[in-house]
This record gives structure tokens, sequence and C-alpha cells, in this order.
């Protein structure tokens, strides 16, 4: 049977939530990864349009400033899961951090678009390594337990945390000290990991070394690579165009033959036995489900609250900087409400007050309590959302082997990037349909997209409390 090393913790240390000083330690380099990955999500959303006139791209191809990073960065989290698995997840982690930080450094001095592109897609596979290698190293770190549902409470707090803060961060460096140092923060925040890095984390595989499944690698990546150009192309120019119908096709025929091919396989990528387990099923959809939807809600205001309300820069981060102090606090408390009541009755009720709170937005007007009700509607719905993020982390990589943990948080982390992927193109397309045909400013343009939010944030609350249901039964079943 294979084998992983064992974890920091002994079996009495991990019956505890305390942790040793290195553990703490350990814990903060394995958060900061997974913080700075999350904030280069989101931090030059605000600063797209300067970047455009800086290096001369046009307003069409702003969008591939959000693509080149997300193509990658998506796309590959499965293989280079599964890489770590066989060949070292702290030998391959450092070298995404390498990777990822020497890229930001790139996009950071960048001279013309394919320079700042090419450091762009260069971050997205960085991002690719450090975040499910992160994840292994965290969970055979902490034994499964107390320890390892604290861990996680603050890895899901600090990957939230990291997109909301990113767009408050990115306006405000952008206004300061221009959009570089967007990136210039990334590559010195990667810098300080690395310097951390090697001399707290233990190296950690998998005894034995089966072959790579490279069918089922080339299918899941190239399947993924397809759906998520598709959904971000359609975000820009709708899902009518024949690259994004094509792509779309070509995505569904792949992730069907990926499936076809690891049922086959003898040593498959993703072992189909473990995805018919029911926490590992119930728990990556609903992780998925609350990502995409938390952070299209977190865009959908932004929009709101900049464009109908008119509101500043500065007014629009110190309302989501609520929302983060809230979204911190419920991290902070999570651990203790899955003690308490159990990781599934959490995720169920973290996805109910997500699902409520975002439909309570259905209720934002043209007036000055809009900002009010965006503020209390995120920051409650924020509070759900981050109790179903540790939730389902502990969901679905409880009950499982240590040899098992790559695959199992592989898929932990894919739902995660998946869900903050997918999750902003789809439903700004939905809400971009009614002003597709404006001009920026003026009253109907106001409406208009006050109407489209209103479509997003209906769509979103309901695709939550769907999943929310479904998880419950299908959890339920599971026992």
């Amino acid at each position: 049977m294979a084998i992983d090393s064992p974890p920091l913790t002994s079996p009495d240390e991990a019956a505890s939530p305390r942790m040793s000083g290195r553990d703490k330690l350990t814990l903060m380099v394995l958060c900061a990864a997974q913080f700075i990955v999350a904030l280069d999500f989101s931090i030059l959303n605000v600063a797209l349009p300067v970047l455009g006139d800086d290096l001369g791209m046009s307003q069409a191809d702003l969008q591939w400033a959000v693509t080149a990073f997300a193509l990658p960065s998506g796309g590959f989290l499965l293989f280079f899961g599964r890489i770590a698995d066989l060949y070292g997840r702290r030998k391959l982690f450092l070298t995404g951090l390498v990777l990822f930080t020497v890229a930001s450094a790139l996009a950071t001095v960048a001279w013309d678009p394919t320079t700042f592109l090419t450091g762009r897609a260069l971050q997205g596979l960085g991002a690719a390594v450090i975040v499910p290698t992160g994840m292994s190293l965290l969970t055979t770190t902490f034994a499964e337990g107390p320890q390892r549902e604290r861990a996680l409470g603050i890895s899901g707090t600090l990957m939230s945390l990291g997109f909301t803060i990113g767009m408050v961060l990115g306006g405000v460096m952008t206004d300061t000290l221009g959009w570089r140092s967007t990136m210039g923060l990334l590559a010195v925040a990667g810098v300080g990991v690395l310097l951390a890095a090697p001399n707290l984390l233990t190296e950690s595989r998998r005894a034995e070394r089966p072959r790579l499944d490279l069918p089922g690698a080339v299918t899941v990546t190239g399947g993924l690579l397809a759906v998520i150009y598709a959904l971000s192309t359609a975000a820009q120019r709708g899902f009518g165009g024949a690259d994004v119908v094509l792509a779309l096709i070509a995505g569904a025929v792949l992730l069907v033959a990926f499936v076809v091919v690891e049922s086959r396989a003898a040593e498959p990528l993703v072992s189909l036995p473990m995805l018919r387990r029911r926490t590992v099923a119930w728990g990556n959809l609903a992780g998925l489900t609350t990502f995409a939807m938390m952070s299209s809600v977190i865009f959908l205001l932004t929009l709101y609250l900049q464009e109908v309300l008119e509101l500043s820069a500065v007014r629009t981060g110190l309302i989501f900087g609520v929302t983060g102090v809230a979204a911190a606090l419920a991290g902070m408390t999570a651990p203790r409400i899955i003690a308490r009541f159990g990781a599934r009755a959490t995720l169920v009720t973290g996805l109910l007050v997500q699902a409520v709170c975002t439909a309570a937005l259905l209720g934002l007007g043209d007036g000055p309590a809009g900002a009010w009700l965006a503020l209390v509607g995120s920051s409650l719905g924020c509070v759900g959302h981050l109790w179903a993020i540790v939730a389902y982390g502990v969901t679905a990589t409880s009950g499982l082997p240590d040899g098992s943990q790559g695959l199992a948080t592989g898929l932990v982390t894919s739902s995660q990037q998946v869900g903050l992927t997918v999750g902003i193109p789809l439903l700004s397309a939905l809400a971009s349909a009614r002003v597709s045909t404006l001009r920026d400013g003026g009253a109907a343009f106001a409406e208009a997209t006050l109407g489209g939010v209103r479509v997003g944030v209906g769509v979103d609350a309901a695709v939550v409390l769907v999943v929310a249901a479904a998880t419950f039964f299908g959890l339920r079943r599971a026992r």
C-alpha cells in the first residue's frame, strides 16, 4: 500500500486543536502562498483600463489579462496535484513558487502586451502548481481531526479574503502607485514565502511511483482549458460566437473522454471510486458552488456600487473591507462550529445562509439604502460562505488514507480554482446582456446595469439554494 511521509503532528497532538510553534509557522507559509494566488485572481480587475492605455491593449484584448491567468491556473490543477503525489510535494511547491515569483516580476516590468500576457500565463501555471501541492502539504502535515479542521479554516478564510482584498488593493494601488505595483506586490510576497518555506516544509510523496496517466492528464487538462476559455470569452462577447460554441463542445467531449479513460486506466489520474464516495462528490460540488457564486456576488456588487450608485473606489473598498472582516471572523469560528455540529451540518447551513443573504440583494435599488443592503447582505453572506468553505474541505478529505490525500486535495483545490474561474464569467455574461448595446454612463445605462445585477443575483441565490438541498440529501444518505 502506498504511504506518505508521516505528519509532523503526533496522534496525541492531533487530538488537540493547539499547534506547536513550528506548526504555526508552517501553516503561515502555506496559507500565505494560497493567499497571494487568490489575490492574483482579482487584483488587476480595477486596474485593467489603466493597464490597457499604458501597454496599448485594445478594450477587446483586455479580457486576456484575466484569461491568460485563469486558463493554466484552472486547467492544470489536477495534473500537478498528481505529479506532486508521485515526485514530491515540497519540491514541486517550491518550484511553483519560483515560477510564480519570476512571472510576477516579468509582468511588473512588461514593455508590451505579449510580454505582459506571457507573465500572466506563467503566473497561472505557477498557481496551478502552488495550490494543490500546498493543500496536500497542509493535509499531510496536520492529521485528521481538530488541527486539520483549524488549518483548513484558516486556509479557506485567507483564500476567500485574498479575492476580496485583491479588489480593494487593486484600486488603491493603481490610483497611488500605478498598475505595475499590483504585480510587484505579488513578486515581493512570493520572495518572502520562498525565503521561509525551505526550512519549514518537509518532503511528502507516495512511497511507490506508479506511471503517470498521460491520456487522463491530456483529456482533463484540455477539457478544463476549453471550458474556461469559452466562459471567459462569453463574458465579454456573449455565448453566440463560433469560438465559444466550439470550445464548449470540445470541452464537453474531452471531459467525457476523461471519464472513459479513467474508468479503464490501471493507474488513473483520478480514482473514480473516490468520486463515488458521497462525501468527496457532494463536498466538492458544494465547494465549487460556494466559491463560484460568492465571487460572482462580489463582482456584481462592484458593478452595482460603481456603475449604479456611482461610489468612488475608496468607498467601494470600505464596503468590501467590512465584508472581509466578517469573512475572517467566520473563518475563525468555523472549526468550533464543525466540532460542535459536524462538518456536514455546517456545510449545508453555510450554503443556506449564503443563499438567503444573496436573495436579499434582489432588493437593491438606485438609492443610498442600496449601499447599506449591499454591505449587510454581502457580509452575512460571507459568513455562510466561510462556514461552507471550511466544512467542504473537511468533508471531502476526511476518512481517506494519506496516499490518497493528493488526489483528494487536488479535487478540493480544483473546486476552488474552477469556481473562482467560471462563476464570474457565467453571471457577468447574464448581467451584461442588458447593457451590451448601451454606452457607458447615463440613466439608461445605470438602470440596465441594475436590472442585470438583479438577474445575476437571482440566479446566484437559486443555484446555491438548489445545491444546498441536494447536498443535504446526498450527505444524509452517505451516513
